[in-house]
């Protein structure tokens, strides 16, 4: 989602492509940022932070940010932005009671191990430090992934075995993080149905290739143009307008 740190290990990332297809991202993580209240003066650290927009927007505040995330060529269009910014694996962090806050958006649900995150973020914080986040959440992009799982079906691949994507519920994330040593603010899934900047080829493009690498490379291309056809009717409104089925799970953690 922007950032998203650790992926599958086809996942990959252009800087470019995700400027074109994937700005709404952060432009619209104002619920999320006002849950983080950042402060002039704090340090936090931005999990998953992409190219770093979000991260640019803490320091334009004062916020002494660090940006971190997976990608070389994301984290390379950050620095060149004007933040801070380093490689890292949200899965293996190694921070030691360094930050205020930790902050993540539309991230966490691409690191597979949540248990090795929450963590890496628990150890990361300062006590009394807090744990701010919006991810994907359970029934995330249904309809989509619904219209991928048919088209590969069709093609004699099932079981989405690309899938690079965690969506977990508000109770089931709530009970980790506190079986982590968290306690939890807030939680809770929030449906944002998305409009998307062109039709869902360019999404399927930047955060869904994985699903399409199982294929031959000769069948990719046609694959992804039969996933389009196929949402158009449920997901392009009369207006040409094409929406995703966003569910996003936002939530509030502190470090006792």
């Amino acid at each position: 989602m922007p950032g998203d740190m650790t992926r599958s290990p086809a996942q990959d990332w252009n800087a470019s492509s995700y400027a074109k297809n994937a700005r709404f991202v952060a432009d619209l993580a104002t619920d999320v940022f006002s849950l983080l209240g950042p402060c002039p003066g704090e340090r936090i650290l931005d999990l998953g932070c992409g190219d770093g927009v979000l991260t640019q927007r803490l320091q334009g505040i004062g916020v002494d940010a660090l940006g971190v995330d997976s990608s070389p060529d994301l984290i390379e269009a950050a620095r060149k932005s004007g933040v801070k910014a380093q490689v890292g694996d949200g899965q293996n962090l190694h921070f030691d009671q360094e930050f205020d806050a930790v902050f993540s958006n539309a991230a966490l649900h691409w690191m597979r191990d949540s248990a090795a995150v929450i963590d890496g973020v628990y150890r990361a914080l300062k006590p009394g430090g807090r744990f701010v986040a919006e991810c994907g959440g359970a029934g995330n992009v249904k309809t989509i992934v619904a219209a991928i799982d048919r088209i590969l079906s069709q093609r004699g691949y099932p079981g989405l075995v690309g899938n690079p994507w965690v969506f977990a519920d508000a109770r089931e994330y709530r009970a980790l993080l506190e079986s982590r040593g968290f306690e939890v603010l807030e939680i809770g899934l929030h449906e944002r149905p998305t409009r998307l900047p062109g039709d869902v080829g360019g999404w399927l493009d930047t955060f869904a290739d994985s699903f399409l690498r199982v294929l031959p490379f000769a069948d990719r291309r046609p694959a992804r143009d039969a996933v389009v056809n196929a949402l158009r009717p449920e997901i392009c409104d009369r207006g040409g307008v094409w929406w995703a089925d966003y569910v996003r799970l936002r939530f509030s953690a502190r470090r006792p």
